[in-house]
């Protein structure tokens, strides 16, 4: 516990807004299992520049997306350093990666959202997206995998969307079903991730490459209503 205080304190320090720890095995394939335990990330996002945002992104809000990510990056890294001067094994996971050999061609080698979830610091709306119990979909995260034993607790898994389907018929993409979701369905149960990109990619490729959208993250109850 002592150590988790103190590897927590030093990325609060760095700018983390938010830090969870869970037991992320049963979740992790094979190569990574000895790394076990995830320590989670959490940065909010500027309410200003989510604000802006209207029927398409801003050039702000995407070099803000990005600079996030540097960020937790540097967070995760920072924390990875200091698990291993103190002996134990550990790896950052990078905030925004996208493996193009994995079977889904839209997904990094480990979802951060997963480790968040079991932490107890929010649940995955319907949007697809991680919503704090904080600060709701404006975060984004980071994951440091350790095989340094956390003081893990055991969290239910909970939906605090109810009724609400302001997200889904906001995605001027048409790429969410409204389902909510429940632990260890397929994401295609919640979100065409291909329907997302493919209008991203159409519409905003003048905007960052047409990586980011973020309409469900500004129209979000959750994290306007703070």
């Amino acid at each position: 516990m002592e150590s988790f205080i103190k590897i927590q304190d030093k990325l609060m320090d760095l700018g983390a807004s938010f830090v969870g720890c869970s037991d992320v095995e049963a979740y992790l394939p094979q190569s990574l299992k000895k790394v076990g335990y995830a320590i989670t990330v959490g940065v909010r996002l500027s309410d200003f520049v989510i604000d802006q945002i209207s029927d398409k992104p801003t050039y702000t809000y995407f070099h803000h997306y990005r600079t996030v990510n540097t960020l937790i990056d540097q967070i995760t890294l920072r924390g990875q350093i200091e698990l291993q001067n103190m002996g134990y094994n550990a790896m950052a996971v990078p905030a925004s990666q996208t493996v193009n050999d994995l079977e889904d061609r839209y997904s990094g080698i480990f979802q951060h959202k997963t480790a968040a979830v079991k932490a107890g610091l929010g649940w995955i709306g319907k949007s697809g997206l991680f919503i704090s119990s904080k600060f709701g979909p404006r975060v984004r995260l980071g994951t440091i995998l350790t095989d340094m034993k956390l003081p893990v607790q055991s969290h239910a898994i909970r939906d605090g969307c109810g009724n609400c389907r302001i997200c889904v018929d906001n995605c001027p993409a048409m790429a969410l079903t409204g389902n909510s979701w429940t632990e260890g369905c397929d994401r295609s149960h919640i979100v065409d991730a291909q329907a997302c990109s493919d209008y991203m990619n159409r519409n905003f490729k003048h905007i960052g490459r047409g990586s980011v959208c973020g309409i469900c993250i500004r129209v979000c109850p959750k994290g306007i209503a703070r």
